[in-house]
């Protein structure tokens, strides 16, 4: 990802903060040298320092088969807003947009339920823990055919994520003027996206005012 050095985000407690809350990822990877993507939901744990992300995709999707063969890219994306180039003291400026988006690369190891019956149980639970707290004991209630008959036909990956790039695009190339004003502005939007870029831009701001003091 491109990331000019105003944007980076480098703190990985706040990237996996924002992995977490915006978990329903597009997960990339390469098949037979073509790049293909599922977009599903991720669970994100941190062990000893160590970032994974653990999911997983349909056997009849393909793009398990890639799985350990090389890396693995998860792409997470958050709220995002068109930037008028009308919202700047220098009228002689170019329209942008703002975002927050982070990318893990990493490894993933392929689980599947008649190899590793024991990660596939992990994963489920922790699936089910992330998303549907209220459905466990219903899930455990369930006969033994039917949830087998459900993770066979399921392949799990846990992925080691190796690197994370954050970008968070919030106008920390403007002035402070320019800023303020976009900020205020999307604030007042009725578009959710546009009031969390809003949101984020005016917290940064407060950062860096604090960081200054």
């Amino acid at each position: 990802m491109y990331i000019p050095t105003a944007f980076r985000e480098d703190d990985m407690e706040k990237l996996v903060a924002f992995m977490r809350a915006n978990s329903f990822a597009t997960v990339v990877s390469i098949v037979n040298n073509i790049p293909v993507a599922s977009h599903i939901p991720l669970v994100v744990t941190v062990e000893n320092g160590v970032v994974k992300l653990s999911g997983h995709l349909a056997k009849a999707n393909s793009q398990w088969k890639s799985f350990g063969l090389g890396e693995t890219l998860a792409v997470f994306t958050g709220p995002h807003a068109y930037i008028s180039p009308s919202l700047y003291e220098k009228k002689e400026s170019v329209p942008t947009w703002n975002y927050i988006a982070v990318h893990a690369y990493g490894l993933s190891q392929v689980i599947t339920l008649g190899d590793s019956p024991e990660l596939m149980d992990k994963m489920i639970d922790e699936m089910i823990e992330t998303y549907d707290s209220d459905y466990k004991s219903q899930w455990h209630d369930l006969s033994d055919n039917f949830r087998e008959g459900m993770m066979n036909g399921i392949i799990a990956f846990e992925m080691t994520v190796t690197s994370l790039e954050g970008k968070y695009k919030l106008s920390q190339n403007r002035s402070h003027y320019d800023q303020s004003n976009v900020a205020h502005t999307l604030l007042q939007s009725t578009e959710t996206n546009v009031q969390a870029i809003g949101k984020a831009m005016k917290q940064n701001l407060e950062t860096d005012g604090e960081s200054s003091k």
